[in-house]
């Protein structure tokens, strides 16, 4: 089977993006391969998305909440709606190439067992430089996006990844149907990082096809830097690692997990006076109990040994390092969006 064979709906998460959204869903009208159907699901918006959405693009099916249920709410509801062997998640900040979606559903026809494939994210601004190449973790639990920040090499060849950003990306459904969706009380950030994990604790692959290219605004509906963002990403990390660590690597590398942390909500603290991310790991250890419920499921589906899935995990590096990951994002990045 090629990727012309293969039927995918792409399921396009919105809140408030009236300002990015044409672009968005017109590059998915101009697609090579057209999707089986696209899927438009409004978080509520308070600008004119819906009426902008059902006067120009008729053909897209949308979904509407009447409040913001989060990323992962939306995109899961527009999971159960399609009836695609795939499915393609696009930010609403994201704009495709016109052969994107053929290159993103090539792969999926080489291997039953690859599950999700990571699209090349490229910044709008600065132009030729890389947002996503796929998901990458360390052994901390820290996420991070693969060659994040690096140049555009032209690359070609596609390679196995930890995961992919759910920005841009393909799933198999009978990926979904074996280790569940988006897990929604992560709301937004991370939640993709957890489902990368969880496939990999289940066997099943993932990969990154560089011809399948997009651009994005980065952070364009949430502010990079923002309270909400931190405070997210604080919580939502304690969730991923207690979901997803196996024993007994987690015991081995759970003190320096501890020190990193104090390490960052310190820094925070000082540098920017920011208590959400502390604020956001203090929710995260009280909502611990949640967690661990939903880590037996997960742990007693593991089909892979856990030495094999932790040496898939980055290496643990200087505090240093991890900073310079993350230090093309700058913060309020997405007020220089359109």
């Amino acid at each position: 089977m090629n990727a012309h064979q293969l039927d995918a709906t792409v399921v396009v998460p919105n809140y408030n993006g009236r300002r990015i959204l044409e672009a968005c869903l017109r590059s998915l009208t101009e697609q090579s391969h057209q999707p089986a159907e696209i899927i438009l699901v409004d978080n509520g918006s308070h600008d004119d998305s819906v009426v902008f959405a059902r006067t120009n693009f008729p053909d897209v099916r949308l979904i509407a909440y009447d409040r913001n249920a989060g990323f992962a709410a939306a995109v899961n509801a527009g999971i159960r709606a399609s009836h695609s062997p795939i499915i393609v998640t696009l930010n609403n900040d994201a704009i495709a190439e016109p052969g994107w979606l053929d290159w993103l559903l090539a792969p999926f026809a080489t291997d039953q067992r690859i599950g999700m494939v990571a699209s090349k994210m490229l910044f709008v601004e600065p132009q030729g430089i890389i947002n996503s190449a796929g998901i990458c973790i360390d052994r901390l639990g820290i996420a991070w996006d693969r060659l994040g920040g690096e140049p555009d090499t032209n690359d070609e060849r596609v390679v196995d990844v930890f995961g992919a950003c759910a920005g841009a990306a393909a799933y198999r459904r009978t990926l979904l149907d074996d280790i569940g969706l988006f897990d929604e009380d992560f709301f937004a950030y991370l939640e993709d990082a957890d489902l990368a994990w969880r496939a990999q604790l289940a066997g099943w692959r993932a990969v990154y096809a560089p011809m399948a290219r997009v651009t994005h605004w980065h952070s364009a509906t949430s502010v990079e830097g923002s309270p909400f963002k931190s405070h997210l990403l604080g919580r939502n990390k304690v969730w991923l690692i207690a979901k997803n660590y196996p024993q007994p690597q987690l015991w081995h590398y759970l003190p320096l997990i501890v020190a990193y942390d104090e390490a960052a909500v310190l820094y925070a603290l000082l540098k920017y006076r920011d208590l959400h991310a502390l604020r956001g790991r203090i929710e995260g250890l009280r909502n611990l109990r949640c967690a661990l419920a939903k880590r037996k499921r997960v742990q007693a589906t593991r089909c892979v040994p856990a030495e094999s899935v932790v040496a898939r995990l980055e290496p643990v590096v200087s505090p240093r390092t991890v900073t310079r990951r993350y230090a093309h994002l700058k913060p309020g990045v997405n007020m220089h969006s359109p």
